[in-house]
């Protein structure tokens, strides 16, 4: 049994946990997205005031544009591509398990309230559509920056290409999530839009903490990196002045 493998190329361990974290934090965003944080700051911000506002899943959500910029980096931008057209058919995939348990009998010795489980997991479609939109724009965004930036500095500056690409992506993720999940599509349902100034205030937190983490990940990015380029499971730096 085992000789009928034998000629098949193996995948390197740290690609596949590129990939894992990537649709693990999508996932993790996509579950906790319609929780809205509220963290005190003690100085005052336009629009914010002091408090920073911004939905569960921006720690989450600022993971996957860690794993893609490792990934794109390592294994180039039509393999990131794909990893992130993956990545938004998963969501369905987690939308209808977590819908088709919601909609199923509940025992009646369950420990959880069926009300209860479908207030938390039961996204509402403000939140779906918002997220889905601003996920296949976005990352599809840092990909072609990514890459932009990298042939443009010669693959020098690895730090450049990940905060820059990080950077612009997410605020536009920021943009199209915030606009479309509290705004427009509210607005085409008949519901309740937030004000301008709540909706400045809820881009302009997430969008600060997302920015902050692309500053902060740049030396991890350069470890995952130069770890897996040593264990000769990608293809080499373009240049070594990086």
């Amino acid at each position: 049994m085992t000789d009928h493998y034998r000629d098949t190329q193996p995948l390197p361990t740290g690609r596949i946990a590129l990939v894992a974290l990537f649709v693990t934090a999508l996932v993790t965003a996509q579950l906790t997205a319609s929780k809205l944080l509220g963290f005190s700051i003690p100085f005052s911000l336009p629009f914010t005031e002091s408090l920073l506002v911004m939905p569960g899943a921006a720690l989450a959500y600022a993971l996957t544009f860690f794993a893609s910029d490792c990934y794109s980096e390592l294994y180039g931008p039509d393999e990131a591509h794909k990893v992130v057209n993956v990545g938004f058919a998963m969501n369905f995939v987690l939308l209808a398990l977590v819908y088709s348990t919601i909609f199923a009998p509940a025992a009646p010795f369950s420990p959880v309230d069926p009300a209860t489980f479908e207030s938390v997991l039961g996204a509402s479609l403000n939140i779906v559509v918002a997220s889905l939109l601003a996920y296949l724009v976005s990352q599809h965004w840092d990909v072609r920056v990514f890459h932009a930036i990298r042939e443009a500095t010669d693959g020098d500056h690895l730090w450049i290409r990940n905060v820059g690409s990080t950077a612009t992506s997410q605020l536009l993720d920021t943009l199209v999530f915030v606009s479309v999940g509290f705004a427009i599509v509210p607005a085409l349902r008949g519901g309740d839009v937030q004000t301008v100034q709540q909706l400045l205030g809820l881009a302009l937190g997430q969008y600060l903490l997302k920015l902050a983490i692309a500053l902060a990940d740049t030396p991890f990015v350069y470890a995952v990196v130069g770890y897996l380029r040593s264990r000769g499971v990608a293809a080499p730096a373009a240049r070594t002045a990086d």
